[in-house]
């Protein structure tokens, strides 16, 4: 199974380019659709998912024309949006049973057996008579991706899973994810590095509709090393920073202000060699980016 996507490209009416000539290949196992928000990810996931047209370009999932032959697609693909409604006085297994009829599984008792396997899978089965309104983040996002598992599919999309999630709903979400992963293609959308560093063996970086960099995660942060330098700042000299040397991140740390650089050399007096994480490759590739556009529209 791969998903082969060639070219793809979408402009919105008023001119706003989401999508440029934007070409992945993906195997089975989890890869990571790493951006800040607004950089294409959700037009790229929509049109994938079959819900949106692209202008121009090619997608095909085992040989099958993801633009043209809608109708197979849906037959393969499991789908959670970053946004999604629920009847709120719904019944769980209620719900997960009517799902799954609308999916084709027709026969009850072939319905039933799917349904309770599925709610022990997402670990909602203590929670099946439990009324949807009730459901935490975690559970609500947990019963998407049991809806989004029915009809065995090939490819699974989740777009911005574990934002608003608390920690141990967070962890509970990653290993229900890193389970499905083994045998199909999942394509987590998201802005937060740490999930994709956490569950991806591959990636890809898009910014302003462009696919800025691909690969595996840890190869990435190893192509940084002996670049990142890293120093504790006076929170008030950090614009100060800035505009001096190539800062890429910085955050608190212990009341202070840590910042990381990118440099072939250490930029100043305190600057100690780091070792480069995935957040480093993220930010350096958007922010060259984000220059690279500011030059050409400039």
């Amino acid at each position: 199974m791969e998903l082969i996507i060639e070219n793809l490209s979408k402009t919105y009416p008023g001119g706003v380019r989401a999508l440029q000539d934007v070409s992945l290949t993906l195997g089975p196992g989890m890869f990571g659709l790493l951006g800040p928000n607004g950089a294409g990810k959700s037009t790229l996931m929509r049109i994938i998912a079959t819900l949106q047209e692209a202008d121009s370009g090619s997608a095909t999932l085992d040989g099958i024309d993801v633009l043209q032959e809608k109708d197979r697609i849906r037959q393969l693909l499991g789908y959670l949006p970053q946004e999604f409604g629920l009847y709120p006085k719904v019944r769980a297994l209620d719900l997960l049973d009517h799902f799954a009829h609308l999916k084709g599984v027709i026969d009850r008792t072939r319905r039933r057996a799917l349904v309770e396997a599925l709610l022990h899978q997402t670990n909602l089965w203590d929670a099946r008579f439990q009324r949807l309104g009730t459901f935490s983040g975690g559970m609500k996002q947990r019963f998407g991706i049991a809806q989004a598992l029915i009809g065995d599919p090939k490819l699974i999309i989740v777009d911005e899973p574990t934002a608003g999630l608390d920690p141990e709903e967070r962890v509970r979400f990653h290993n229900l994810l890193s389970e499905i992963g083994e045998q199909v293609i999942v394509i987590l959308s998201t802005h937060i590095v740490d999930d994709v560093s956490d569950l991806c063996s591959s990636l890809a970086i898009i910014d302003h509709g462009h696919v800025v960099v691909t690969g595996e995660p840890t190869e990435l942060a190893r192509s940084l090393r002996g670049l990142i330098w890293q120093a504790a700042i006076p929170r008030t000299e950090l614009d100060a920073y800035k505009q001096r040397m190539p800062v890429i991140s910085s955050r608190l740390s212990g009341g202070r202000t840590v910042v990381r650089v990118h440099a072939e050399a250490a930029p100043d007096e305190g600057f100690q060699p780091a070792e480069p994480e995935l957040e480093d490759v993220y930010f350096w590739h958007i922010h060259h980016q984000d220059a690279s556009v500011s030059a050409a529209t400039a």
